[in-house]
């Protein structure tokens, strides 16, 4: 049976379970994020016709062969790979707290739709390839493939908001140990490249086939990547904690982002509210930055208006690309390393910042001794979340 109401105010975010183009490991990762090195490769892979530049992870994943055919997809790779680096911490958790009840929220977009298109592929005489399994491309399939991994019989769902997925599960975990429905959660996502995403935003005419250059004059549209992002949050104190979230949706279109920045603006301010924060208590803030027109420019005048032209802030996309569902726990894992390391990510672009854009702090490679970093994510249909961490003593 669950516990009684449990009166969180904030939770803990372990030591960050990271895959992406940028590495395999932190100290790789941390090394490249803080160095402001693009690990991008350009690729014919899906668009023959047209090589992108993708944040492709060229790491070596788990072999999946000996998995149950409805498991075996390369988002489910990219988590396994994830999840040996939390492995440690889950192990340590459990000994601390027999029988804890471990939920599991993910957030994807692909799932492993990708293994449904090479089936496509091969289908001969409307015959499905004989390992082809429906269940690898359903949307739940990454989390119930971790509770499985993870033998968890807790809560175990998946979230699918665009890009705005894995941020939501993790203010879903806050939630669940809120509500004492779990003693901890694994929290966060995975996304893999796929010729659906990468041809789907192609005809949305958001890919650039250079370079993105976010907040740049010259920005021309999206890189994309993938990646997976894990942290097991508990209600243990000390250490970095998710201490306020905003959620909200303005519904201005479905696609295009509220011009004026209507539902940005509410879920920054709801993260600050829940914090018992104010804008100037925030060392660093983590952009959406996905290098399209419209968003650079909502995101700007949103963020001008809530933070003013003071607070530094990076767009991490440059780097990694665009790994949608992954990336709101992917960037809230970028804050973690910069309040944990005191350095804080730089904006990579072209150096031509839009001079039409409202004017923020762009970051530079330096020290940073703040103590709260705030990450944005933003998405189709106009879902907003702003996820707000702080680094605490103890």
């Amino acid at each position: 049976m669950p516990s009684p109401m449990n009166v969180t105010s904030a939770c803990r975010l372990s030591r960050p379970a990271l895959i992406c183009s940028l590495g395999d490991n932190l100290d790789a990762i941390s090394e490249a994020l803080f160095a402001g090195q693009r690990k991008l490769a350009v690729s014919d892979r899906f668009t023959p016709d047209r090589p992108l530049p993708l944040g492709t992870v060229s790491a070596e994943l788990p072999d999946p062969s000996a998995w149950p055919a409805k498991h075996r997809s390369r988002n489910n790779q990219l988590l396994a790979a994830a999840l040996e680096q939390l492995q440690p911490d889950i192990d340590a958790f459990r000994l601390r707290q027999p029988g804890a009840r471990i939920g599991v929220v993910l957030g994807t977009s692909t799932s492993g739709i990708g293994e449904t298109e090479l089936a496509l592929a091969a289908r001969e005489n409307d015959q499905w390839p004989e390992d082809f399994h429906y269940q690898r491309q359903e949307i739940g399939a990454p989390s119930k493939f971790l509770a499985e991994r993870l033998n968890s019989d807790g809560p175990a769902h998946t979230i699918s908001t665009a890009c705005t997925s894995s941020a939501l599960a993790l203010s879903s975990a806050y939630r669940l140990l809120a509500a004492g429905l779990c003693d901890a959660v694994i929290a966060g996502g995975a996304d893999s490249l796929c010729g659906l995403t990468v041809n789907g935003f192609g005809s949305l005419e958001a890919l650039s086939s250079e370079l993105c250059q976010p907040f740049s004059s010259n920005r021309r549209g999206i890189n994309l990547g993938e990646a997976a992002a894990l942290f097991l949050v508990t209600n243990e104190p000390g250490g970095t904690q998710l201490v306020g979230y905003g959620e909200s949706s303005d519904a201005h279109h479905i696609s295009a982002p509220h011009p004026e920045g209507a539902g940005a603006i509410a879920a920054m301010q709801a993260a600050l509210t829940m914090a018992s924060c104010a804008p100037e208590d925030i060392g660093y803030l983590n952009l959406h930055g996905t290098a399209t027109r419209q968003n650079d420019s909502m995101e700007a005048l949103a963020v001008h208006q809530v933070f003013g032209s003071h607070l530094p802030c990076s767009s991490t996309k440059a780097l990694t690309g665009h790994t949608l569902g992954a990336c709101g726990a992917l960037e809230s894992a970028f804050c973690w390393l910069a309040l944990n390391a005191g350095r804080l990510p730089p904006h990579i672009n072209d150096g031509q910042t839009d001079a039409d854009l409202p004017s923020l702090a762009y970051a530079s490679p330096a020290r940073f001794d703040g103590r709260r970093a705030m990450s944005n994510s933003f998405a189709f249909g106009g879902n907003n979340v702003s996820l707000l961490l702080e680094r605490q003593d103890g």
